[in-house]
Parts: structure tokens; sequence; C-alpha cells
């Protein structure tokens, strides 16, 4: 069973296993990166961006609430399962909405981040969509982009759900959900050797790298699957490096960030072709690891991938 099914069938159960929360009481307010959002009752057309965030609403039990998502189909390829789970929920936009097509919808709260669905500046972001009527709420991670923060880590997430929990007064199906991530991330860790293999996460492009420093998720995902996160030191979330820097840390894994247009096979061919990366040990001992988009963003998936990476850094 996949984790996106496990925490689906979690959001259906009965909650009375688990400690019952005290119901959400409005007003409530929440902190969203550097501001505090007030919530007056419970969003009833709620819009999702980008596919990790669009599972965490899922997973919570939340598609009655929403109004549709966005920004999934125009990036990246939906799977049969996750078809058959967004089913009956329209998408708004497979790109980016346009802040009339989220009033055309009737829009109360918007769940994006930074680098995902909103840019600094842009059209959509909480200035613009509040005077509107419109609660944003941002992706933890991606505060990286707005005010400093320490290094990513499985908390980001965590805190999400939580949040999302109040928001939408479920807290006893996020605090479950939160339960068994946890679990499933401690189970993976008991099985970790002391070695820690260098590793390098490789997102796209040629002409340099696009990948993530240590204030990106992939960063704790590295670390928490017994990895060395070759750019863990690296003050800054998604990001562009030269392949210089690459070659001097010589990682020994790489992974493999698919989606696209341009596939993880193509970008594994890239890398073993490029004369200047014939040195790195990765490459010369064809240590590829690919994860899906979903897996290496912020989101319930994170323990899938942790999993995936513990078994290619420690095969043994």
């Amino acid at each position: 069973m996949t984790f996106i099914r496990l925490a689906l069938c979690l959001s259906l159960l009965s909650v009375t296993q688990w400690a019952q929360a005290e119901a959400t009481r409005y007003p409530l307010t929440i902190q969203s990166c550097n501001r505090d959002v007030t919530f007056n009752q419970a969003p009833t057309h709620a819009v999702s961006h980008d596919i990790n965030m669009t599972q965490m609403m899922l997973a919570l039990g939340l598609k009655p609430r929403m109004a549709g998502y966005s920004g999934i189909s125009g990036w990246k390829a939906v799977t049969p399962e996750m078809q058959v789970i967004l089913d009956g929920l329209p998408e708004l936009a497979s790109k980016y909405p346009s802040i009339e097509t989220l009033l055309n919808a009737n829009v109360d709260f918007f769940f994006a981040g930074w680098d995902y669905g909103m840019r600094v500046g842009g059209d959509l972001t909480p200035q613009t969509l509040t005077p509107l009527g419109i609660n944003v709420y941002e992706l933890t991670e991606s505060c990286a982009f707005v005010m400093k923060r320490p290094a990513a880590s499985l908390e980001d997430t965590y805190n999400d759900l939580r949040n999302l929990g109040k928001i939408f007064d479920v807290q006893d199906r996020a605090n479950a959900l939160i339960a068994q991530m946890q679990q499933s991330v401690a189970d993976t860790r008991k099985t970790l050797p002391e070695s820690r293999p260098r590793v390098f996460l490789y997102d796209s492009g040629e002409d340099r790298a696009m990948t993530s420093g240590r204030l990106g998720i992939p960063h704790a995902l590295i670390e928490a699957a017994g990895g060395d996160d070759i750019l863990g030191d690296i003050d800054a979330s998604w990001t562009r490096i030269n392949w210089e820097t690459v070659v001097e840390r010589n990682p020994e894994v790489i992974v493999i960030v698919d989606y696209s247009e341009v596939s993880a096979e193509q970008k594994q061919h890239f890398l073993e072709h490029n004369p200047a990366l014939q040195s790195v040990a990765a490459i010369r001992n064809k240590r590829f690891i690919v994860i899906p988009y979903v897996q290496a963003t912020p989101g319930i998936d994170n323990v899938v991938a942790i999993k995936t990476l513990a078994k290619g850094f420690h095969p043994q």
C-alpha cells in the first residue's frame, strides 16, 4: 500500500482510537511564514496549488471543502492513482491560476508556497489576495524565500498538517497522519548504518544544475535517509550551482528528480555523458536514485522518499 493510500484510509477511519483534539474555536489565528492569518470560520471553497499540497488536503479528507486545485497537469504527469483521487475535483488552472480564476470560483482559501505558485512581487501573493477575501496559507518550507529560517526539516511538513488540521477543524485526522509519518521515518532510521555516502540532488539544467541547498526539503530527506548532502552548507532553497562545485564535492550518489518533459532517463544520460563530470564517483559507479517530484517536495510522500533513498544509499 502506498503512503498516500494509507493516508487517505486514515482520513476515512474513525478517529476514536486517537486522543481527541480540542475542536477549533473561531476566530482562529495561524502563523504563516512571517504573517498572522485569522480565520472566522473553516474555509468552504479552498484551492491547493501543486501536487504535494493537493495531496495534503486530500489526505486530510478536505475534498468536500475544496473548489479545486491548480498547477498539476501543466508541469507533472498525473499518475493513474492520483487521477482517481482527483476525480470530481476541478483543476482551475494547469499551471498558475489568475486572480480572476480564483474569484470566479468563489475561493476563500489558497494553499500555496513561494516558488510553488507564488513569487515575490507577483500577481498571486497574500498581499494581493487577502483584500479580496482569500486567506493564504504558505507552505512552511517555502518561507525561506521571504524570511530567514533554519534548515528544512520534516517538522515543516508536520507543521503544515497541524495548521491545516486547525484551520479546517480536522485536528484528529492531522494528528493521526503525522503520527503515521513519524513512525515510518523512525522505522527506516532504525536500519541505517553509520556510514553516510555523499549525495547530490539533481533536479534539472545543463549549463548549470538546478538543485537544493539546506533550506529545501531534499536536504532533510537526504539526511533522514542516512546520506550526507554535499550542499548542506549552502544557505538556499531551490537554487542553481555550477558543475565545478559538483565535481569538487564528488558525490557518491546522485538523486534525480523525475518530472516534466525531460525524463529521468534523459537526465541520467546527460550526466553520464557530460565530459566535465566523468571524475565524479557517482557517475563512474553508476549510482543513481530516481524519485518523483511529489516525493522531492514537502508533503506526505516524503516518508516514501526516505525509504527509497535509504535503500539506495545503503543497498547492503
